[in-house]
């Protein structure tokens, strides 16, 4: 079995078509749905990118290891999905971004690895003084769909299909992107294929009893003083980019057709996380923001064999996929990892309706090397004309607003509990937007001590992992 992963950054699930948003055109999610088995909601383990790689290669929580930072990366000593395979003689092949192992691990996981040249967006046409100017929304690329980082590296992924030979041994296609990821951009005609008008509402900014890091983001990047009609502007261009994401995902499936390695591919599509993308008031994710629009991500897999035109209801963590490839490839995990196999699944079986998935982010005080904004010893300038600035800055100014975060979720409930500031409960069947907090209602008071035990059980059965091997407890010989 070989296996193709297509992996988008910050892809949210409502934005795609075959998630039922009503507007944008992604014909090549809706094939792969078609052919596949599609999960309806799948969770990140964490609402930024690192952390939650991490956690997907290994099975564990970010907090089993430490793996909850943008730099604290898989290193050589801790198993992962890619060296498991290598291993047993998976041609591991990599184009695009990391965010995932540390460069120490390379050598050991990866048998070829490259990033093409180029990028994704044209400049940002506001002045510094504008609010605008750290909306992320920036002009379109100026070059042709086919000129952009991220198809040169679908393209260097294509060639390594399309040298194939019958005798070569099993591979792993690893195509890690840099779209949907802010800024909000595409290459025409797809940063202006949708009109904001058209639009379905978003959610409103304001609502009463959200975390505070909310107001202090429309603050620190002045989006409370933005004109009218800019926030549906960057919705409109962030399903620009899903659409140009999927015809770059077409790309792929017509060389997968055309080298008949489609009979023997299991093929993978999903995301880091999500995006707020104007929704709330807000744009790109925050490391403690555990609402759907950050935490559910688009998962799709096509497996020879496998059932077709498929869906989960049930909720699983983007961590399942480790154990699940492990499985399909015959090979034994020789760690213990706290994720589930999806097999049964690709095979038709519904999933585990009693199930509960878990997010979480953040960072302690006694921690100042995990937080954004660190200006001596991190690549970001030390200048406010960067985008990312206004974002450091708040972490450092109010560092309480990105506290440790834990999230709880199942079919009908959300519980996010936070170290310091507010805490969250919705009923996600009657409030799917996540628009009204139910945490301090009287009517849910049971529901909420029923979900904070479960919480800490979960908290307590995850707190850390025993190594395999063992140690001699004598002295050792002289």
């Amino acid at each position: 079995m070989n296996f193709v992963f297509f992996f988008p950054d910050e892809m949210r699930a409502e934005s795609v078509s075959c998630y039922g948003h009503p507007l944008v055109q992604m014909p090549n999610y809706d094939r792969v749905a078609q052919e596949g088995v599609r999960f309806e909601q799948c969770h990140v383990q964490h609402p930024v990118c690192s952390p939650a790689r991490c956690s997907l290669m290994t099975g564990w929580y970010p907090h089993v290891a430490g793996h909850r930072t943008l730099w604290h990366l898989l290193r050589p000593h801790q198993p992962s999905l890619f060296r498991y395979l290598r291993e047993v003689g998976y041609w591991i092949e990599w184009h695009g971004k990391n965010d995932l192992y540390a460069a120490e691990s390379f050598p050991l996981c990866v048998d070829r690895f490259a990033q093409a040249e180029g990028s994704h967006m044209g400049p940002n046409p506001y002045s510094l003084e504008d609010p605008r100017y750290m909306s992320f929304l920036y002009e379109p690329f100026s070059g042709d769909r086919r000129e952009t980082r991220d198809i040169r590296n679908v393209a260097a992924g294509i060639e390594f299909l399309r040298r194939r030979r019958p005798d070569d041994p099993p591979f792993f296609l690893y195509l890690p992107l840099s779209m949907p990821h802010p800024p909000y951009a595409a290459p025409e005609p797809y940063h202006s294929m949708y009109d904001p008008a058209d639009l379905p509402p978003l959610r409103p900014a304001d609502l009463p009893d959200k975390p505070d890091f909310y107001r202090l983001i429309r603050r620190y990047r002045r989006l409370d003083e933005l004109p009218e009609g800019h926030l549906e502007r960057i919705q409109a261009v962030y399903l620009g980019s899903n659409s140009y994401v999927d015809w770059m995902l077409g790309e792929l499936l017509t060389a997968l057709d055309e080298t008949g390695l489609a009979v023997n591919t299991t093929l993978i599509v999903s995301s880091d996380h999500g995006d707020w993308a104007g929704d709330y008031g807000l744009v790109e994710k925050w490391p403690s923001a555990l609402d759907d629009t950050i935490t559910r991500v688009p998962l799709l897999i096509r497996m020879p064999g496998g059932a077709a035109g498929h869906v989960v209801e049930e909720p699983v963590e983007l961590m399942d996929l480790m154990p699940t490839i492990l499985e399909l490839a015959g090979v034994r995990a020789r760690h213990t990892h706290l994720a589930r196999s999806l097999l049964p699944q690709l095979q038709g079986a519904p999933g585990d309706p009693e199930r509960a998935v878990f997010c979480e982010g953040g960072y302690d005080t006694h921690e100042p090397r995990c937080f954004e904004g660190r200006w001596a010893d991190y690549d970001i300038p030390r200048s406010p004309a960067h985008i990312y600035y206004p974002k450091g800055l708040q972490q450092q100014e109010h560092p309480e607003s990105v506290c440790r975060a834990a999230m709880l979720r199942t079919q009908q409930y959300k519980l996010v509990r936070r170290t310091n500031g507010v805490q969250e409960l919705y009923d996600l069947a009657r409030d799917p937007r996540e628009l009204r907090n139910r945490y301090d209602d009287p009517d849910y008071a049971h529901v909420r001590a029923q979900l904070e035990a479960r919480m800490l059980e979960w908290y307590i059965h995850s707190a850390d992992v025993v190594p395999w091997d063992e140690n001699p407890r004598g002295l050792p010989s002289s």
